[in-house]
């Protein structure tokens, strides 16, 4: 009988390994796509409507470009790292002011994929802890929507 039960024991533990996947792979898909931004608020100050609601998000695969009325802010490469608590986002800036430095940063994802909240640190400087954004500290929050025109 245990001949019998050991094969099956390690099928099923196969089975729930398989179904919980690669964090960083599940959650890199659900930032794929265009963006919307919500709000935002950089060195404790919120930013102003006409930024807020002209702010666009496109990643494809590891990169992201985020632009406001149009303009290029910034292009990155990125990488997540799903297993800290909070998740952790390592942008390598490609394009636009900052461009040549590194920023890191924290994320959360709404659990129906359609709500994304980063807090980024000024560049070169030490990861967020927090999900917020004071007076001089540097760091950049803000809260994204899954844009609808892509169905999701």
């Amino acid at each position: 009988m245990s001949k019998i039960i050991t094969p099956i024991v390690a099928i099923v533990s196969l089975t729930f390994l398989l179904a919980a996947g690669d964090p960083e792979k599940a959650d890199l898909a659900k930032l794929q796509g265009d963006w919307q931004m919500v709000s935002g608020t950089r060195d404790g100050m919120v930013m102003p409507e006409a930024m807020t609601k002209t702010g666009k998000r496109v990643c494809k695969d590891h990169s992201t470009t985020v632009t406001v009325n149009g303009a290029l802010l910034m292009t990155a490469d990125f990488t997540v790292d799903a297993s800290k608590n909070p998740k952790q986002i390592d942008y390598d800036v490609k394009a636009g002011a900052n461009e040549g430095k590194k920023q890191l940063g924290i994320y959360k994802i709404d659990d129906d994929g359609k709500t994304v909240t980063f807090c980024f640190a000024a560049p070169d400087k030490d990861r967020p802890d927090a999900f917020e954004s004071k007076a001089g500290d540097g760091r950049t929050f803000s809260i994204w929507k899954k844009s609808e025109e892509q169905g999701h």
